[in-house]
């Protein structure tokens, strides 16, 4: 078998084109891996959230059997309003 100039050519250029598919596809795939950890992360600070969420109406609730009125019982009725729609929203999704 002879190899000459347009056999090395036309390998190199093979080469290069199954590198470059293999370059997309591994960045495809790290994006994939990236997307699953901002999923996983969004996931911990929603947790995190509904429980600030939770510890802050037992705090107002607190607030409120101490006879403290006014804005303490519109931001507890309010936090309580947003809290049933959340579960509400996502019940229904």
């Amino acid at each position: 078998m002879y190899i000459d100039s347009n056999t090395i050519i036309t390998a190199s250029a093979l080469l290069a084109a199954v590198m470059a598919i293999l370059g997309a596809l591994f960045a495809v795939y790290r994006w994939y891996l990236k997307q699953n950890k901002q999923d996983e992360d969004i996931k911990e600070i929603k947790s995190e959230l509904c429980m600030h969420a939770y510890v802050l109406l037992a705090v107002l609730d607190g607030l409120k059997q101490l006879n403290c009125n006014g804005k303490v019982t519109e931001a507890q009725d309010k936090l309580s309003k947003h809290i049933n729609k959340q579960a509400h929203d996502v019940g229904e999704g």
